[in-house]
C-alpha cells in the first residue's frame, strides 16, 4: 500500500507540537529562568523559544514569530538581555525538559532517545532557505549526554521548520499575522477573537484585519463566516502538503512509531498548559474542535 505522506505529516506534526508545546508554560522551566535573575520568570516563553535567533535582534524575532505583537518580542527579550544570556535562558528550558520527561512521561524517556540520531539526521537533510527560525535551531549546539533531550530538540527544530512553512503560506496568501489569527481562531472554534488577542493584537489592529478578511469576503455581519473557515483548511491542506520531507526521510515505520509513544502520553503533557495557562494555548497541540464562525469583540 502507498503511504499516503500528508496524512503522516499531519499525524507527525500533531504529536511533535504536544511532545514540545508543554515546556513553553512548565512551572519548572520558569522557575529556572527566574533564577537567572529575570524577574518572575517573565517573558520567559519567547525568549527560550527565541534563544538560537535572539542575537539577530527582536525585529528579526519578530519576523520569524508570525503573529506575536512586536512589543511583547522586545519586551522579553530586553529583559532577557538585562539579567542573563540567551544561552542560559535556553538551558534553563533544556534543564527542565530532561527532568520533566522523566517526571511526567518517564516510560517514553529510554525509546525517545532512540530517535535522536534519526531525527538529526532528518533536520540536517531539510532546506533552509526562506526557515531562519529553523536553521537557528538547526545550527544551535546539540546535547550529547542526554539522548531523549536531544532528540526532542530535533524535533522541535522539525517543528520549527513546519513553523516557518506555516507562516511563508500565510504571507504567500496575502494575510497579516493578526488576520491568520482570526482565521485560525475560527477554523479552531475558539472564543471570539481570543487567539489573535492573546499573541497581542489590540482593538485597532483586529479591526484592520477583519476589513483585510472581509474585503476577501471572508467576513459576514462582523463574523469569520464559512467562507473564511473554508480557505483557512485550504491552507492547512497546502502546508500539510509542503512538510512531508522530514518524515519522509525519517521513514513512515519511524514516524508513525514516534508519533504512538507520543499518543497515549499526550493528554498529560496537555495537562501541564491546562493547568498552568488554560485549556486554549497552544493550539496547534490540540484536537480542532468544530468549524463555526465566531464573533469579534472590539
Amino acid at each position: 500500500m502507498d503511504t499516503d505522506w500528508i496524512e503522516v505529516s499531519r499525524r507527525a506534526a500533531l504529536a511533535s507540537h504536544r511532545l514540545i508545546g508543554w515546556i513553553f508554560w512548565d512551572p519548572t522551566a520558569i522557575a529556572n529562568y527566574a533564577a537567572l535573575g529575570v524577574p518572575d520568570g517573565r517573558g520567559y516563553y519567547i525568549a527560550s523559544r527565541a534563544a538560537p535567533l535572539a542575537a539577530a535582534g527582536h525585529q528579526a524575532v519578530t519576523a520569524a514569530f508570525g503573529s506575536i505583537h512586536p512589543d511583547f518580542v522586545r519586551f522579553a527579550l530586553d529583559l532577557c538581555a538585562q539579567h542573563t544570556t540567551f544561552e542560559a535562558a535556553a538551558d534553563a528550558r533544556d534543564r527542565a525538559v530532561s527532568e520533566g520527561l522523566r517526571r511526567h512521561v518517564p516510560e517514553v524517556v529510554d525509546e525517545l532517545g532512540t530517535f535522536a540520531g534519526e531525527l538529526w539526521e532528518a533536520a540536517d537533510a531539510l532546506p533552509s532557505a526562506g526557515r531562519v527560525c529553523f536553521a537557528a535551531h538547526r545550527q544551535w549546539p546539540r546535547p550529547t549526554h542526554d539522548d531523549a533531550l536531544s532528540a526532542w530538540l530535533a524535533l522541535n527544530c522539525i517543528r520549527e521548520w513546519r513553523g516557518d512553512v506555516h507562516w511563508a503560506v500565510q504571507v504567500a496568501d496575502g494575510l497579516s499575522g493578526t488576520a491568520a489569527g482570526l482565521l485560525d481562531g475560527a477554523w479552531r472554534d475558539y472564543p471570539d477573537d481570543w487567539l489573535p488577542r492573546s499573541r497581542g493584537a489590540n482593538d485597532e489592529m483586529l479591526r484592520t484585519a477583519l476589513d483585510e478578511l472581509a474585503a476577501r469576503g471572508f467576513v459576514t455581519d462582523g463574523r469569520v463566516n464559512d467562507a473564511g473557515v473554508r480557505h483557512r483548511q485550504e491552507l492547512e491542506d497546502r502546508r500539510d502538503a509542503l512538510t512531508v520531507a522530514p518524515w519522509r526521510h525519517l521513514g513512515a515505520d519511524r514516524t508513525l512509531r514516534l508519533v504512538e509513544l507520543v499518543r497515549p502520553v499526550a493528554d498529560r503533557l496537555l495537562q501541564i498548559v491546562d493547568e498552568t495557562a488554560g485549556p486554549n494555548w497552544m493550539p496547534a497541540a490540540r484536537l480542532r474542535r468544530s468549524a463555526a464562525a465566531r464573533p469579534v469583540s472590539l
